[in-house]
């Protein structure tokens, strides 16, 4: 019998959480989810985890299982969601995943990419010029490198900058040459979701999910992760910007706004990405649950 990843992916507060329920519980599945920061336990506001009555409503995988303290990366989620994906298919023949981070998603469907070795000299001065020139000098070279992958990369992150850097001057090719070239054997067959609206509804979803993040005490959660605020974790939307509000550099009001901005930025990053991938079918996230279950349902007679 066939194997079924039922891959629900759009921008961020469009409702992939609240589908990716209502289908696990037609299909009788439990649900992967590829939030890369809905995996720290230490960040729960500010990630939008689901509630106690959703995660209840359906069986969840990483969700909070991680520490902002551990190094985790796209290649170690690869393996593990693999792993778990073999397990669950051995009593089930579907299974649900969810969530708005690009690269997470194609590293399970895909495979991660292979890149190659950089010299360590490359990442040191790459590094050493970032801590001279600020996030700027990445953006400026990276967009001049590789205008591809900065067209989709997010841009507060310096990380995932530094890396794509690294690869473009220490290999002379673009980052994003070596993307989506390894094709892996997956014993699955994917059947991808992608939930859309009219920008302006996105935004305004978007604005509402910010200003309940601040009602429900993002600002106290912040405040407990600020000494840690050089982790690579909290280079996150919702909680850089609070960050600078605690170090007297902006009002909260202002912190606030640029929340709501930097969110609306990186939606529109994720439909970037989304949007290349051909096999998605894409619904307005208004439409009825079960035209989206129809759907699913035919390519499964089907295949």
């Amino acid at each position: 019998m066939a194997k079924y990843l039922i891959t629900i992916v759009g921008p961020t507060a469009i409702g992939k959480t609240s589908l990716s329920i209502a289908l696990a519980q037609h299909f009788n599945c439990e649900i992967i989810s590829c939030d890369s920061r809905q995996f720290f336990k230490e960040m729960q506001i500010g990630t939008a985890v689901p509630s106690s009555e959703e995660l209840a409503a359906a069986k969840h995988h990483f969700i909070q299982n991680k520490s902002i303290f551990e190094n985790y990366t796209v290649g170690d989620f690869e393996k593990e969601a693999i792993a778990k994906l073999d397990e669950l298919f051995l009593n089930n023949d579907y299974v649900v995943m969810v969530g708005g981070s690009g690269l997470y998603v194609d590293a399970v469907l895909k495979g991660f990419d292979d890149f190659p070795e950089i010299n360590s000299s490359v990442r040191d001065e790459v590094k050493l010029n970032y801590e001279k020139s600020g996030i700027e000098y990445l953006q400026t070279e990276l967009e001049k490198l590789d205008p591809k992958y900065f067209e989709v990369v997010a841009k507060e992150n310096p990380q995932r900058m530094m890396r794509a850097l690294e690869v473009c001057i220490g290999s002379g090719k673009p980052y994003s040459s070596f993307l989506n070239q390894k094709k892996n054997t997956r014993n699955f067959t994917p059947i991808i979701i992608g939930l859309e609206a009219e920008r302006s509804k996105i935004y305004d979803r978007i604005n509402q999910r910010v200003d309940t993040m601040i009602n429900e005490g993002l600002l106290a959660e912040a405040k407990d992760l600020f000494p840690h605020k050089d982790l690579n974790a909290m280079q996150t939307v919702g909680y850089r910007e609070l960050f600078s509000y605690f170090e007297g550099e902006i009002s909260l009001e202002f912190a606030i706004e640029e929340i709501k901005k930097n969110t609306r930025r990186f939606a529109k990053r994720q439909l970037t990405w989304f949007k290349r991938n051909e096999e998605t079918k894409w619904f307005d996230y208004l439409n009825n649950r079960q035209e989206i279950i129809n759907y699913i349902t035919g390519l499964i007679h089907y295949s």
